[in-house]
């Protein structure tokens, strides 16, 4: 195969079966599976090497000892290797702009195009939840994510930090930089009181997914054996500073509490990356458990908008497993509705890799309920806490918009440019969601969401105007 080449299997030049947004679990898997079957695939990802954020880097990792990024990480380049030499033509470095029925826009190294394409499946990923605390935008703050990009793709970290939030990321990111021997200054855990003995409800469930709480379990022990001063219940989250980072104050109980750093890293969990599903017009809903947006999608991933499917962490939290695996689905189901294979075929295809999903995905419920992030840190309440990163926009700012009776996020896009930059909305969407279901009493479904607007990503007016 070769990146930046025409879809090789596309004889008329214009037109493939599969086109593929995204070289991560899902996407690669639903490549391979889709080229196995027969099918015209190319995959655009804007990143110069396959794997998604779980395998970043991973078929030319760091100069690190394996141990450090660990098993479920090197994991990762067998499904690289596979995606690689599977027939499905790959374009690294490739930004999707538009979405439409039957077609794409891109622009890369080949100088883009629009591509006709049978099926479309829309495989981002993920993103992590904002943390819009009072100073989160200050320099020297990043998220646990940001900490991981660095140390996955240039062994680069930062010595001494905090960790301030919850969710197996972060414990993961701790712990591999533990494994580094990079010092950390305290772990200061949001997890609320009171999380863990509602998530024992649903321990039960969650036992075909042992494998993957023991994997917890085991992140928290390395952490506990290190030393690391561990905070709990860590409550009224606060960077400060002027010009960046000085420190970091929390609450916990009545008691207030300051801790000098110069670096901190936030992580409160993933949400779905929605904006390409939501630009094309597929239907979405408010998720309560994952508090989040997700497409409305069937058992193999087929959306609202004819021949648009999702597959991964894009169409709802699961985990890179699950998502590799609802990428192969949809790929049969995408060959299923082609004609390419008769129900019989599909029928015996699908039925196994279903039930593998089922299993995976019984410990969500479990981990949803331990690691659900509390209100006020998901629903700023000072005014003066930045919402949109791009355009400056406070919560004040929004909330007075709210109370002379905007209707909805779109009106507040209009009045106050919150969710016009660079990241159309990406990072300011779900909290101006919530911050208007909690200033007005309504639901986040009936609050809605931004109407996203293609492009989906910045380009150029040469881009749009094509070759």
């Amino acid at each position: 195969m070769t990146a930046g080449t025409a879809p090789q299997v596309a004889a008329d030049g214009e037109t493939v079966d599969l086109a593929i947004v995204g070289a991560g679990p899902a996407g690669m898997a639903a490549a391979i599976r889709a080229a196995e079957l027969g099918l015209a695939v190319v995959v655009f990802d804007d990143q110069p090497a396959p794997g998604g954020q779980i395998y970043r880097n991973v078929a030319h990792p760091p100069p690190l000892p394996r141990h450090v990024l660990g098993p479920d990480y090197h994991a990762g380049a067998a499904l690289v290797a596979r995606f690689l030499a599977s027939g499905a033509e790959y374009r690294p470095s490739s930004v999707v702009w538009h979405v439409a029925e039957g077609s794409l826009s891109h622009t890369g190294p080949d100088g883009g195009g629009t591509l006709a394409a049978r099926r479309i499946l829309i495989a981002t990923g993920a993103m992590e939840r904002p943390f819009p605390v009072p100073g989160w935008t200050l320099p020297g703050v990043m998220t646990a994510g940001a900490a991981q990009i660095m140390l996955k793709a240039s062994a680069t970290v930062v010595d001494d930090a905090v960790f301030a939030g919850s969710g197996p990321l972060l414990y993961l990111v701790v712990a591999q930089y533990l494994r580094a021997g990079i010092r950390i200054r305290a772990l200061l855990d949001t997890t609320p009181r009171g999380a863990r003995r509602r998530a024992l409800a649903r321990l039960g469930s969650a036992w075909s997914g042992r494998t993957t709480l023991a994997k917890g379990l085991g992140l928290l022990a390395e952490i506990r054996r290190a030393g690391v001063t561990v905070h709990r219940h860590v409550a009224d989250l606060a960077a400060v500073g002027t010009d960046r980072l000085d420190a970091v104050t929390w609450r916990s109980g009545s008691v207030r509490h300051r801790l000098d750093c110069a670096t901190l890293f936030l992580h409160q969990g993933i949400v779905p990356n929605v904006n390409t599903a939501m630009a094309v017009g597929c239907s979405h809903r408010w998720d309560e458990g994952q508090l989040c947006w997700r497409p409305t999608l069937d058992a193999a991933g087929r959306s609202s908008v004819p021949g648009v499917m999702v597959a991964g962490d894009g169409g709802g939290i699961a985990g890179a497993v699950a998502a590799a695996l609802s990428g192969e689905i949809a790929a049969i189901a995408a060959a299923s509705d082609l004609g390419r294979i008769d129900g019989a075929t599909r029928d015996r295809l699908l039925g196994p890799l279903e039930s593998r999903r089922r299993r995976d995905m019984a410990v969500r419920p479990f981990l949803e309920t331990l690691y659900r992030p509390a209100d006020a840190d998901r629903i700023p309440s000072r005014d003066e806490t930045l919402v949109c990163r791009c355009e400056e926009v406070d919560r004040g700012t929004l909330a007075d918009i709210v109370r002379r009776g905007c209707p909805g996020p779109n009106q507040i896009k209009a009045f106050s440019r919150c969710g016009m930059g660079p990241c159309q909305g990406r990072l300011c969407g779900h909290t101006v969601t919530e911050l208007f279901a909690d200033l007005t009493g309504r639901s986040p479904d009936e609050v809605g969401h931004y109407r996203i607007r293609m492009p989906i990503k910045p380009v150029t007016l040469g881009d749009i105007a094509g070759p």
